[in-house]
């Protein structure tokens, strides 16, 4: 069984979440399983944020959301695949 994995990190959470999340909804049927983390609460929240997903469907497909989340200034992207 393979698991494809996506680890996004975005480093101007306060401009960039809107077109963030606009991007992955787009894509949502690829999308299993989605966590997302940041520091701080309240008034206190960082600039910074960490989004995990599990995808499923083609490789190819997982490519392409990546290289569009990658053309938003800010956000950085790695996939991982586990084979167990």
């Amino acid at each position: 069984m393979k698991r494809n994995i996506m680890i996004i990190l975005v480093e101007r959470r306060k401009e960039t979440a809107d077109k963030v999340q606009k991007t992955l909804t787009g894509w949502g049927c690829l999308i299993k399983t989605r966590i997302g983390l940041h520091d701080g609460v309240l008034d206190n929240c960082t600039n910074t944020g960490l989004i995990m997903l599990e995808l499923v469907g083609k490789v190819e497909q997982h490519k392409e959301l990546k290289r569009k989340l990658e053309l938003l200034k800010g956000v950085k992207v790695k996939t991982v695949s586990i084979s167990l």
